[in-house]
């Protein structure tokens, strides 16, 4: 008499968690921050166990990212089965802000690469190499907060006005909005006004990338 009922699945759970955060403008770490869970609930990393387990969000975790979004069980529903509800998307790699003045995660053309990387599912980008950072810490208020995530793309082309992230070869990485770039100089103007504005020579440069979006 239940041959017909669809089995809920593993990958369909985590599908729907994932949609209902960016539908929120969150990260998954984003989102259990948010419902007061530990940061990493959320992580891929944590969706199988270390011996090849599934392993399933609690009831109470759900219950507690429905209360923090405001979201209805049926809305949190929608979301489950072969990606219905949440358009065409795919996943892109995401780390946290200051991880991505490590070395390790990106290629000389600021290209992200290793397998050090989270993700999370991100809709109608172009370019295949985009990357998303989560902002840690207060110097890029106000437009960026602790917390917020911004989706970056090497591959977009960059303008006067538009803003950026820097790296430079030293290692510092930072969010400023691009005043000015010649083939020696760039000129950097700080988001965050308590900051001061920042003026590097291009050979101290590592990579240039623009922020295409944020889930302010």
């Amino acid at each position: 008499m239940y041959d017909n009922v669809p089995m809920l699945k593993h990958s369909d759970v985590w599908r729907a968690i994932d949609a209902l955060a960016l539908d929120r403008g969150y990260s998954p770490s984003g989102l259990a921050r948010q419902a007061g869970l530990d940061p990493t609930t959320f992580n891929k990393s944590k969706r199988i166990s270390a011996d090849g387990k599934q392993r399933w969000p609690s009831t109470e975790s759900i219950s507690k990212i429905l209360r923090a979004t405001d979201a209805s069980l049926g809305e949190f529903l929608s979301h489950i089965g072969d990606g219905e509800g949440i358009g065409i998307f795919r996943y892109v790699p995401l780390i946290g802000f200051a991880q991505a003045g490590e070395d390790g995660f990106f290629d000389d053309a600021g290209y992200p690469v290793g397998g050090s990387w989270d993700e999370i599912p991100f809709p109608g980008l172009a370019d295949d190499n985009a990357y998303a950072l989560e902002i840690s810490g207060d110097s890029m208020d106000p437009a960026y907060r602790d917390g917020d995530t911004v989706i970056v793309s090497p591959q977009a082309s960059v303008r006067r006005g538009d803003r950026v992230v820097v790296r430079t070869r030293s290692g510092e990485i930072m969010a400023k909005v691009l005043r000015r770039q010649t083939a020696h100089k760039i000129e950097l103007g700080s988001i965050n006004p308590k900051h001061a504005d920042r003026e590097l020579n291009m050979q101290d440069v590592d990579w240039v990338a623009r922020i295409v979006w944020s889930s302010q």
